[in-house]
């Protein structure tokens, strides 16, 4: 077994985290990933074909070799399998990650140290608005959001549906469902229930084509509004990664207008990605810190979800594991305003 550096060492390593970042940055943002996908070449014949300076980009791939993002014999340079996740079009990119990751998010992290002090938020410090808002005026930036989104739920929820059904009821609403692919992908096979894909009419808009496309138009209807003020009537309602964008009283307010729309017995469904308790790695923590620096959500553990519900009038009836890093937690309403705690 490998003895591990020295404290102090190994505290160097983390704190120069940054500088690897931003290194990984710039072999995805220049295309040197690309490159290599067609097999491996010199530094100079990388530096030729993507248009960066040869000794500069030759000291990032020193840097990064060790870390398995490259191979390095002589003076040629292959890629491995972890460095064509930084490459455009592979299966498993995260090329999108890293420039989405690098130019919207890097420089507001300066500011999480206003965070931990005042608990206010990052992102909003340093931009002077919401996350979201700054993202919204430029066109370049939510092209990006969606290319990276597109990208990155994929491979996220890969195993999350396998085997999961929905608990019973005619009319499933999925709120926050944007385009409509996990609403689709739940109902395909149930040609007897019926299904509303509710979210920002300007969301929402790109949910027709999709169940045009998989033959479900005319079961599944897209239906513009804001689930803080109000959602259409069904018989079960699902959040599927809603939660984690807001906080607690952000979240309460969803619930109570479900729970205005409610009638006792109708099921909620929240797919959501618990942070375990301990110290055990887990991707929930590394996500945690992102919302931390950037947005006012939070990711919360199992228990958090359940006192949610409680407060709300609905009452937990199991918690459905995944093969994905996501579960499933089913509700029942019990009634509008009533705590559920202890049953």
């Amino acid at each position: 077994m490998t003895a591990l550096p020295p404290p102090p060492i190994q505290m160097l390593t983390m704190l120069g985290g940054f500088q690897i970042s931003q290194a990984l940055y710039s072999v995805a943002k220049t295309g040197t990933a690309t490159a290599l996908l067609n097999g491996p070449l010199t530094v100079g014949e990388i530096a030729a074909a993507t248009g960066t300076h040869a000794d500069a980009l030759g000291r990032i791939v020193r840097t990064l070799a060790p870390l398995g993002v490259f191979r390095t014999e002589g003076e040629r340079v292959e890629l491995t399998a972890l460095g064509a996740t930084l490459a455009e079009g592979t299966p498993g990119s995260m090329r999108n990650v890293a420039l989405w990751w690098m130019e919207t998010h890097y420089a507001s992290f300066g500011d999480l140290l206003h965070t931990v002090t005042t608990g206010e938020n990052a992102a909003q410090h340093h931009l002077g608005e919401p996350f979201f808002d700054w993202i919204q005026r430029d066109p370049a930036r939510i092209d990006l959001q969606n290319r990276t989104m597109a990208e990155l739920t994929p491979g996220m929820r890969a195993g999350m549906l396998d085997g999961y059904t929905l608990p019973p009821g005619a009319v499933v609403a999925d709120l926050g469902g944007a385009d409509g692919d996990m609403l689709a992908r739940l109902l395909a096979g149930e040609p007897d229930r019926r299904g509303i894909v509710f979210d920002r009419p300007d969301v929402v808009a790109a949910a027709g084509q999709l169940l045009a496309e998989r033959g479900l138009a005319e079961r599944i209807v897209p239906q513009g509004g804001d689930f803080f003020v109000s959602v259409p009537k069904a018989d079960v309602y699902l959040l599927s990664y809603v939660f984690h964008d807001w906080d607690d009283d952000a979240c309460l307010r969803i619930l109570r207008s479900v729970a205005a729309a409610s009638v006792p017995g109708a099921r909620v469904v929240l797919a959501e990605s618990a942070v375990p308790t301990g110290d055990e790695p887990h991707l929930t923590k590394m996500v945690d810190l992102v919302m931390l620096g950037t947005m006012t959500g939070r990711e919360r553990t199992a228990e958090e979800y359940e006192k949610l519900l409680n407060v709300s009038g609905f009452v937990l009836d199991r918690t459905v594991p995944t093969a994905s890093p996501f579960s499933f937690f089913e509700a029942t309403f019990v009634g509008q305003g009533e705590s559920t705690a202890g049953r």
